[in-house]
């Protein structure tokens, strides 16, 4: 519960009651005072001091509220700022283009088609300059090792999924994309690839959280090559996201010098010469073999935000404890340039959490992410440990001398818009065919800024754990200020890559992402699971945390599958439409991971299902009793009445709910 809602209450009268006490004290100081009717000229007066002492009351009980509120901004909780939504954007060049590559600048601008709730486009920039080629891929098709499969039709619709590599996986097996040009494929030049796995939501093989020093290993070595003619050659990679095609990302490829490059009809796809490159698998560690929803040329990562560039904030008059504000907000964490003209030029000057520590004369400024704030140092006693020096006032520029050369600014929950929205170009570039660019998958990772009340509930955690990580507590409580994180478990002597092992000095710790939208549209979510981002942002968040000897690992969870299959007795009365989806409500809430169990925080890890629990869920209003309940955990059918284990640290997630609703009548007829 939010600790907003346990603030003592000083004064807890309202008006109804502050006009009874009244009207009871009038017949002892005023007995001839006989008529307490609302139309009676003293009984307004009552009603209108009635009122006023109401919003004093209320002033008063804000008194503790506004302290604690002072008391977090002493300790320096903040809220956390509004995270933005990011997706793959796709550029497809004009086919009769004279020139074969099209160059998109870094933030270039792609709106959505329909505005957000309150009439404002949602724009998204493109993070890097991306090289677009006119050549487009038409064909797509996997080797196995021993034969070839054409895929080119589920690669085009993104959502049956293929297997790159074919059904094993082996080494030697390949992904080849064919490209179709009138002319010369472009040379030396960088051709961009986006990738997406069939799993949305894509864990990373557990490793040690050793900070950024300690990449995630890659399960295959992929070696990309072009089709010479005669011969495979190898092709220079300038970067690689994927983790062997096992999560969502880009490839960027430096293709050949010109004239290596020919066409040539390969595998399955005799029907025309293309330009072939490839993915070999080099070597393959693959657990399971990958599957791709799909890949798509001329992509280029966006972020739902938008650039301000040589903002005027005002001028220094040279005064301590200065503040100005940026026209737009919230601003993306670390993309503000502030410069000041003190004398005769303009200076960058560096943005800081705070003034301490900062040597007197330090060129440094303080902004609030969330509002736009840029506020610079005041005045410091010689032993206060603040520093910074004071913007000087510049006569010849008196109000203009502090300028935001530039920042992005956008964010919230918004910006999480469906795939095939972000369709009309705002940065006109020749060549690029606008009426084709989109964004082939939904754009994800938006949030609004954090409330007041879910901060105020996250400082005594913050406080309970002092910023270190010693016991299992320590570990839940700073996960879940890491991030976006609705549960958390500490599993001590818990070591992923050996189950079922005590292993000492090793503990794990399993993150349940929050999931947006309301409480009804999070409970569909049967099973939600973190990106790996989120598990980055927590691993770095506890590895600066924890002790030294402590090896740490943060994953995921385990979710074990089960179906229930339930005939009820319907009541005389009830209507078998709201009967059934109420019903199937109560059971995706009970066995849910976070609003499921006996008091709706969660089902416990490992929990056992209970038939008597189990039983007592599916009696919603509308079912007069329930006949039978059958539970199936992964395959395996559990009989009636029994309990239904659950592997130790695991969840539930609820596959299959079939619900039979019969009358009495029909009961008896059968």
């Amino acid at each position: 519960m939010p600790l907003a809602s346990n603030f003592p209450v000083l004064d807890n009268r309202n008006f109804d009651d502050i006009v009874a006490e009244a009207r009871t004290r009038i017949p002892r100081y005023t007995p001839e005072w006989t008529d307490f009717n609302a139309g009676d000229p003293g009984f307004a007066l009552v009603d209108l001091f009635a009122w006023m002492t109401e919003m004093l009351v209320f002033r008063l009980n804000e008194v503790p509220k506004l302290s604690y509120l002072k008391f977090l901004e002493l300790i320096g909780i903040e809220l956390r700022p509004a995270q933005s939504a990011t997706t793959m954007l796709v550029f497809p060049v004009q086919p009769t283009f004279a020139m074969t590559t099209v160059a998109v600048p870094l933030r270039s601008q792609v709106a959505t088609t329909d505005p957000d709730d309150n009439g404002r486009p949602i724009v998204f920039e493109t993070d890097r300059g991306l090289t677009a080629f006119r050549a487009t891929l038409a064909a797509v098709q996997a080797y196995d090792g021993y034969g070839y499969t054409l895929l080119t039709g589920a690669n085009a619709d993104l959502a049956q999924g293929f297997a790159p590599f074919g059904p094993l996986a082996t080494t030697g097996a390949a992904l080849m994309l064919g490209f179709e040009d009138n002319g010369d494929f472009p040379a030396d030049a960088e051709l961009s690839l986006a990738f997406w796995p069939k799993t949305a939501l894509v864990e990373p093989p557990p490793e040690p959280c050793t900070g950024a020093a300690t990449p995630i290993a890659s399960p295959a070595s992929i070696a990309w090559e072009f089709w010479a003619g005669t011969e495979w050659r190898p092709l220079n990679v300038s970067l690689d996201e994927t983790l062997g095609l096992t999560r969502s990302g880009l490839v960027l490829l430096r293709t050949p010098p010109k004239g290596q490059l020919v066409r040539g009809k390969l595998g399955s796809a005799t029907d025309k010469s293309r330009y072939w490159l490839r993915a070999r698998l080099a070597h393959s560690a693959y657990q399971d073999a990958p599957m791709l929803l799909g890949v798509r040329a001329n992509a280029a990562r966006a972020t739902e935000a938008q650039t301000a560039t040589d903002e005027i904030l005002g001028g220094s008059d040279g005064s301590p404890d200065q503040v100005f504000r940026t026209a737009s907000t919230p601003i993306l964490p670390g993309s503000l340039d502030v410069q000041v003209y003190e004398t005769d030029s303009w200076e960058s000057w560096t943005p800081v959490e705070d003034f301490f520590g900062l040597a007197s004369d330090a060129a440094a400024f303080v902004p609030n992410w969330a509002t736009g704030e840029v506020r610079f140092p005041g005045l410091a006693a010689p032993d206060s440990g603040k520093g910074g020096r004071i913007p000087a006032a510049n006569i010849d520029r008196a109000q203009t001398n502090i300028v935001a050369r530039t920042y992005r600014f956008g964010g919230g929950e918004r910006g999480n818009v469906a795939a095939g929205t972000i369709t009309a170009p705002m940065t006109p570039i020749v060549g690029i065919d606008a009426s084709s660019v989109t964004n082939p998958v939904a754009a994800t990772g938006g949030s609004d800024e954090e409330d007041i009340a879910t901060a105020m509930e996250r400082a005594p955690r913050i406080l309970k754990a002092g910023d270190r990580a010693v016991t299992a507590g320590d570990y839940e409580l700073l996960a879940m200020a890491a991030g976006t994180i609705a549960r958390a478990k500490a599993m001590p002597l818990v070591n992923p890559d050996f189950p079922g092992i005590q292993v000492p000095g090793t503990i794990t710790i399993v993150v349940i992402p929050a999931i947006a939208g309301s409480r009804d549209q999070q409970i569909l979510v049967a099973a939600p699971r973190p990106v790996e981002s989120l598990l980055r942002t927590v691993c770095a968040t506890l590895d600066a945390r924890r002790m030294m000897t402590t090896e740490l690992y943060v994953v995921g969870p385990t979710y074990v599958p089960v179906s229930i299959d339930i005939s009820a007795v319907l009541a005389p009365d009830a209507d078998s439409a709201e009967t059934g989806a109420a019903l199937t409500a109560a059971l995706q809430t009970f066995l849910h991971p976070l609003y499921g169990g006996a008091d709706g925080t969660g089902w416990p890890f490992g929990g056992t299902i209970r038939y008597g629990d189990l039983y007592r869920a599916a009696l919603v209003p509308g079912v007069d009793r329930l006949d039978t309940i059958n539970v199936t955990r992964q395959g395996q059918p559990f009989g009636l009445c029994a309990d239904v284990p659950i592997d130790a640290n695991a969840l539930i997630e609820l596959t299959g709910l079939t619900i039979a609703l019969n009358t009495d009548a029909e009961m008896e007829a059968a």
